[in-house]
């Protein structure tokens, strides 16, 4: 088992390509279940997730062949269970439900696995398949879902955290191939779903709405082979962001879409930080001074459960008293007890931390516990006095690509050992 060990204190600068979304491209090759003709994605990300998925697909019957961050797809011939040995490895191999149920008539996928972050459930998917007249039964830590045919209906996918993004994807894979028209209320608005019904309707299916709180389906028969370029990650954009503003000193962020990273560079400018955006190019400078934030996390287009962790490393070191509230997965805060142990000043308070800014972290060895914990422990080592050894990094395989590479190329000091 790897561990990323930080040399704190040197500063950042000069630019980083982003890479493709990880949350885009993991529905997207799970939606190519939905025809036997081939697909081409491009713009793939290297990362284990990724490597899951195309693993579950193989198991499915597809056939895949993937190079240099393209990856191609044919699933001529495929079966309608997911293994139980993969899936557990990957919270998103869910979303290969949807696909399975429209094209096959019958999905069985077990109960899926990934980060600890409090309760996922996937119930809103599961009524959302029943709305299109699936019959579901979950036993034996498997889901199955039934139906010889899916009729369009109305679904509302709101819950009290917010919408769900894997939810929207499934329901609307499932509905492309539906008799009649599906209308998702509630429907998630993140630019992943966008970026999913993009490639649906390249593929021939007939979707409106995506990117708003309703999303209309009319169900085709078929569907064909496309070509598509997934989206830049905006979780990871921002989390360079977050590391240019802790020790960066000119940095300059490639291949990115800063529509779509509104919500985290405005916070970033509140706090006195110098952004300029620049077609698919943001750069990120210090400004005077430093100042603290309060911060709510909701879906989007507001500011990202994702960023949360990564927001705190940075908060920790300025001064003032900065509020953050989690309220989509309000028990998302492994992380806070090792920046404590960095000698950080956090007080957790319910589902609300109050942040006292300390001159200096100090580096300390520090467990990752998911994906984004581990990103704002390597950013908080960035700027820490001494040596940061952050274990347990598969976490962050999940959703970086060479994420300490990258940053030594920005001219920090990190190395990739064994534990």
């Amino acid at each position: 088992m790897d561990k990323i060990v930080v040399h704190g204190g040197h500063r950042l600068s000069g630019s980083v390509k982003i890479s493709g979304s990880k949350n885009s491209a993991l529905p997207i090759l799970a939606a190519t279940l939905l025809t036997s003709e081939p697909c081409t994605i491009s713009r793939v990300p290297d990362l284990s997730d990724i490597h899951y998925m195309l693993t579950i697909l193989s198991e499915l019957g597809c056939e895949v062949e993937r190079a240099s961050g393209v990856v191609k797809i044919r699933a001529e011939k495929i079966l309608s269970q997911a293994p139980y040995d993969i899936v557990r490895k990957m919270r998103a191999s869910v979303c290969v439900l949807g696909p399975l149920l429209g094209r096959q008539g019958e999905a069985t996928v077990s109960l899926p696995g990934g980060c600890v972050i409090g309760d996922r459930p996937i119930d809103l998917h599961l009524r959302g398949f029943e709305a299109l007249g699936a019959a579901v039964r979950v036993t034996g830590g498997d889901v199955k879902v039934l139906a010889p045919k899916l009729r369009g209906a109305t679904i509302s996918l709101r819950s009290k955290f917010g919408s769900t993004v894997l939810g929207t994807d499934n329901v609307m894979m499932a509905a492309v191939l539906a008799d009649g028209v599906t209308i998702i209320d509630g429907a998630a608005e993140e630019p992943e779903v966008v970026d999913l019904a993009n490639f649906l309707i390249a593929m021939g299916a007939k979707i409106e709405g995506a990117g708003t709180r309703k999303i209309i389906i009319e169900g085709v028969k078929e569907l064909h082979g496309a070509e598509h370029e997934v989206i830049p990650d905006r979780i990871e954009a921002g989390t360079f962001l977050a590391a240019a503003a802790i020790a960066g000193d000119h940095v300059r962020l490639l291949r990115v879409n800063p529509l779509h990273l509104k919500a985290v560079i405005d916070p970033l400018v509140d706090a006195g930080f110098l952004i300029e955006a620049n077609g698919n190019e943001i750069s990120i400078r210090p400004g005077v001074k430093r100042r603290p934030l309060k911060l709510d996390t909701l879906p989007y287009p507001a500011f990202p459960t994702d960023m949360q962790a990564q927001m705190c490393a940075l908060l920790a070191t300025t001064e003032g008293i900065s509020v953050v509230t989690e309220n989509v997965f309000p028990h998302r805060f492994m992380h806070v007890a090792e920046l404590k142990r960095m000698g950080a000043d956090i007080d957790l308070q319910g589902a609300t931390l109050v942040i006292k800014g300390v001159p200096q972290l100090s580096g300390a060895p520090v467990m990752a516990s998911d994906l984004r914990a581990s990103a704002a422990l390597v950013l908080a080592g960035l700027q820490a006095d001494g040596v940061t050894e952050v274990n347990r990094v598969y976490h962050i395989d999940r959703g970086y690509e060479s994420i300490d590479e990258k940053l030594n190329g920005l001219g920090a000091q990190i190395e990739r050992m064994k534990a």
